[in-house]
């Protein structure tokens, strides 16, 4: 019987695949396209950590509750760090025709110039000739004539992207398939995370739907995300000391387009589900699941006005309750610093989550959550993608920004921003750790007033040279435990200065 569901499943495809080509008139001419960007960056700042480079103390769901090298006594804080940086990606495209395609995009990278070492990532060393390109996508793009509705599927190392300013964002092994129903699109999706056994059910899925309609100016859609991880942390080994599972929903709905003579963008998103530990425990005291629930919501408004653009953006992020939770989020951890007075289980994160090896994109603050005209994001107080669940940007903070695009010439452009941020953190902090007279996280709600200014100057059609700043007056929500007694310390107020040329073709 499963021979002839196989045999049958060739045969239709072999059927399918030889329509398109008796339909087609002539051979169709394969022509390639190139396109690209490569950047030369430069950063200067003080106590902001750098994502995804391993400095960064935001990973935990609310302050960190050990050591970094941003909290007193690391060998960062209160410290000026400069360096320069590359990176490059160069996309081409296999076009065959209307109904096929294939994509291959490659990246090239350093972390810093002068670095030592030549592997992924080290494009910066002094006698160049590095092994640092990277495969970013690799996929096939075909159309389905034969189905009724308009089909498109894209299969390979693909772009992932739902909401990815909000979400979730990444490149990665997947199928999506896109339909087109008018008035709305339907967007299906299936990624591997991660395989393990190819005997046992030990790998991580995803399964995405995003389904969207154009309404008058207005586009609305509504999407859901379920990650089934039967292995946690992404990749983890199962041991008598490591087995988590997790099933975790991502959804919410969007709106884009314009009101009137405003531009409105407004996202509300919720992630709900739990994390299992699955050892054989003898304590059966020992709370077995952690459960999840955070929201967050994002309004983005900007209205023209002659030549100049005004802004206001308002977000709000859930937050933790450290009573309730680990800095990790994983089960069978202790709450709150993880030491005296704290003694409970982790049972609950309500701080809007981050999905596992998620890389999704800045927010709308240098400093908080780095813009992303400003140095790609590559900088903020907020978490990298790793194999585990963390906060979001958003998570823990709410904050109101005003903001003006001011284009004094053709070619150069100002833009200027000032927001206030809260933390949204019960019984601890979003950012800081600062403790109380008897050992508990202390409560604060005010992270302080940030200001940012970028100057975009087109120095060319296709050359552009940015430069950045951006001050956070830091409030009591960004203090930090010494490690000694129940001494706290404020650092320093968190600032970045950058520049970025970059050219795109």
């Amino acid at each position: 019987m499963k021979k002839f569901v196989v045999l049958s499943l060739i045969s239709f495809l072999v059927l399918a695949f030889g329509a398109i080509v008796y339909g087609q008139e002539k051979a169709p001419v394969l022509e390639f396209k190139a396109s690209g960007w490569t950047s030369i960056e430069s950063h200067y700042k003080m106590n902001v950590s750098y994502p995804g480079s391993g400095d960064t103390n935001q990973n935990n769901f609310f302050g960190p509750a050990v050591a970094t090298p941003f909290q007193p006594g690391g060998v960062a804080f209160d410290k000026k760090e400069a360096w320069w940086e590359n990176r490059g990606r160069l996309k081409f495209d296999a076009i065959l025709g209307k109904e096929m395609m294939g994509t291959f995009q490659f990246e090239f990278d350093s972390t810093r110039w002068g670095e030592i070492g030549k592997a992924r990532g080290q494009l910066g060393n002094w006698d160049a000739d590095a092994a640092a390109l990277e495969v970013k996508q690799l996929y096939m793009t075909f159309g389905m004539p034969w189905i009724p509705v308009p089909t498109t599927i894209q299969a390979g190392i693909v772009p992932i992207g739902v909401r990815p300013r909000f979400v979730f964002a990444n490149d990665g092994p997947g199928i999506k398939v896109a339909m087109k129903v008018d008035p709305a699109t339907i967007n299906l999706m299936y990624f591997k995370q991660y395989e393990g056994n190819d005997y046992a059910a030990d790998d991580d899925d995803v399964y995405g739907v995003d389904v969207n309609a154009k309404i008058q100016n207005l586009t609305a859609g509504v999407y859901a995300l379920y990650f089934k991880l039967n292995n946690y942390p992404v990749p983890a080994a199962v041991s008598s000391t490591v087995d988590t599972k997790g099933y975790m929903w991502f959804g919410g709905v969007y709106v884009d387009g314009k009101v009137g003579p405003a531009n409105l963008t407004f996202d509300f998103a919720l992630d709900n589900g739990k994390l299992e530990d699955h050892r054989n425990l003898a304590a059966a005291a020992l709370a077995k699941d952690v459960k999840y629930m955070g929201w967050a919501a994002r309004a983005d408004l900007s209205m023209p006005w002659e030549k100049f653009v005004f802004g206001l953006v308002g977000v709000y992020g859930s937050g933790a309750d450290a009573k309730k939770t680990s800095g990790s989020g994983v089960p069978n951890t202790i709450v709150g610093t993880g030491a005296a007075p704290y003694t409970a289980l982790s049972s609950k994160v309500g701080a809007f989550a981050l999905t596992p090896l998620d890389n999704n994109g800045p927010g709308d603050l240098f400093v908080i959550n780095g813009h992303p005209d400003f140095l790609r994001g590559d900088c903020g107080l907020y978490g990298a993608a790793s194999g585990q669940m963390s906060r979001s940007m958003y998570g823990g903070l709410w904050y109101l920004k005003l903001s003006g695009a001011i284009p004094l010439t053709d070619m150069y452009k100002v833009y200027l921003g000032v927001g206030y941020i809260g933390d949204t953190t019960t019984n601890g902090n979003t950012i800081g750790n600062a403790r109380k007279s008897d050992g508990r996280l202390r409560d604060d709600k005010s992270v302080g007033f940030e200001f940012d200014v970028l100057n975009q100057i087109q120095l060319y059609k296709n050359l552009t040279f940015d430069v950045g700043f951006g001050y956070l007056l830091a409030g009591k929500a960004v203090d930090y435990y010494t490690g000694v007694g129940t001494t706290n310390k404020s650092p320093k107020d968190p600032w970045i200065l950058g520049t970025r040329l970059a050219y795109s073709f």
